[in-house]
């Protein structure tokens, strides 16, 4: 089998306020919730939430973060205006704002957000993307 990446975790400080957050700012509801973990599917890759602490220890690394990681995380839709309203929601919903969303110089329009526990997202467009069927973009 071929490495593929399948699931994206991220540490998070309070459980429950997360899962809020994703809930209300993205609409995202856990397939299998429990207090220990959340599991979201999106289009052919799994989203997690877990507790920072555990999941640094697991890793064996420390849980403290400073600063930028040099990872963000990225969202897709299907227009400006998508970018947009979703946008909105996310402020509205406790996301704080990064970069207001904005014509970008590779043809495309984007954003870009922390979620409560600081970890940061893009929300992008391009005209020249295509999806599959289940939503997921195409390259």
């Amino acid at each position: 089998m071929k490495p593929r990446l399948n699931v994206v975790t991220l540490g998070v400080a309070n459980m429950e306020r997360a899962k809020e957050f994703y809930r209300n700012a993205l609409g995202w509801e856990p397939v299998d919730p429990n207090d220990g973990i959340a599991f979201y599917a999106q289009g052919g890759i799994v989203f997690a939430l877990y507790p920072m602490k555990g999941l640094a220890e697991d890793a064996m690394l420390p849980s403290e973060r400073s600063g930028f990681s040099g990872v963000t995380l990225g969202i897709t839709l299907d227009s400006k205006e998508a970018v947009d309203k979703q946008y909105r929601q996310i402020i509205e919903n406790g996301g704080k704002s990064l970069v207001e969303p904005r014509d970008t110089f590779w043809g495309g329009y984007d954003c870009y957000f922390a979620d409560p526990d600081g970890h940061p997202w893009e929300i992008a467009w391009a005209p020249f993307w295509k999806y599959d069927e289940q939503g997921s973009l195409v390259m």
